[in-house]
This record gives C-alpha cells, sequence and structure tokens, in this order.
C-alpha cells in the first residue's frame, strides 16, 4: 500500500514537473508572438500568461520558480528583457504571479471560472506591487530615480491591453483544461453556492 502511494506521488510529481516545464518553453516562446518588439510586450504582457497558469495548474511552488527563472532565461538566450533591470525586477513580478495564483488558487472552497478570475486579480495586483518595490531599490541602487507616476504607467498604463488579455484568455484556457479532463474544478467545503 505505501509503495502504491510513494509510486502515485511519484508520478504526480513527474506531471508537475512536465507541465511547468511546458508553461517555462511557453514563456520563453510566446514572446516571439510580439514579434520582439518591447512595446508591443509591455503591452500584452505574453510571458505572464503561463505563469500565471503554472501557478494555478501545478502549484505555488512550481509557479515560482517558472516565474523566477522565465524573464531571467529569456533575457540570456534571446536578450530580450534587458536583464538590468527589466528582467531581474521582472523575475520577482512573475515569480509572485505564479506564486500568489497557485497559493490562493489552491485554497479556494470553489475551483472554478470565478475562482480563476479572482486570483488572477489577486495575483495581479501582488505582482506589480512587488515589481514597484524591486525597480524602485534597483533604480535607487544606480542612483536613478523611480517615481509613482513611472511605476503607474509601467505597472498599469502601458500594461492594459495585456490585463484584459489575461482576465480573458487564462479562465478561457483553464474551463478548456477543465473539459478536457485536465485540470479538473473540485468543490471543497459544504456551502452550496455554486460557481461557475
Amino acid at each position: 500500500m505505501k509503495k502504491q502511494e510513494n509510486a502515485e506521488s511519484s508520478r504526480e510529481k513527474t506531471k508537475k514537473m512536465v507541465q511547468a516545464s511546458v508553461f517555462l518553453a511557453l514563456g520563453l516562446v510566446l514572446p516571439f508572438a510580439a514579434g520582439q518588439i518591447p512595446q508591443v510586450g509591455k503591452m500584452l504582457l505574453p510571458m505572464h500568461i503561463p505563469v500565471l497558469l503554472c501557478g494555478m495548474v501545478c502549484g505555488s511552488g512550481y509557479g515560482l520558480i517558472v516565474g523566477l527563472i522565465c524573464p531571467l532565461l529569456r533575457s540570456v538566450l534571446f536578450g530580450m528583457p534587458a536583464l538590468f533591470p527589466n528582467a531581474v525586477a521582472m523575475a520577482f513580478e512573475l515569480g509572485t504571479y505564479g506564486f500568489v495564483s497557485g497559493f490562493l488558487y489552491s485554497r479556494s472552497r470553489w475551483q472554478c471560472v470565478a475562482a480563476v478570475e479572482k486570483c488572477l486579480i489577486a495575483a495581479m495586483l501582488a505582482g506589480r506591487a512587488v515589481w514597484g518595490m524591486v525597480m524602485f531599490a534597483l533604480m535607487a541602487a544606480v542612483g536613478s530615480e523611480f517615481s509613482l507616476s513611472l511605476f503607474l504607467a509601467g505597472a498599469f498604463g502601458n500594461a492594459v491591453p495585456g490585463i484584459i488579455l489575461q482576465l480573458i484568455l487564462i479562465p478561457v484556457c483553464m474551463l478548456a483544461l477543465h473539459k478536457a479532463g485536465l485540470v479538473p474544478f473540485r468543490h471543497t467545503g459544504t456551502a452550496k453556492t455554486k460557481c461557475s
């Protein structure tokens, strides 16, 4: 019995590692859809989508690791985003996205589209706050200024199309994974209220 449980646990870990690797690969490749144009990438935020999904599908730990690695590895391999300060700040931002989305989603009473939306919004706010703090620290370290207006423009102003895309696309992806039986929605608790 214990051997069977260990085998199942090992299979589950292997499955999560493979899924996380796929999300990491998507994070490296999806920005090419923006044509490697920084302005388009800042608007559509293609690297964010696989990291947020990774957190929800694989768990907070995998989401954190994929989020931390993705921008740094992409910077080293493809030269974009620039390693300092962009990729460094993005590593903290995306790591926060992956961790918070996975942490909150795994603890949602209902795991469904409405829960996905709530976790996404919380993760986006937390990630942007972390990005702002890291950018402030990095800029201060090199004697540059990172003002509130720069934070608001970078975190929200330029990112509105990407935020809208994530709020639409990620729930659609999670619903598709649920319907395919790959990531089943579930309910843990006794409440009768159902979310769609």
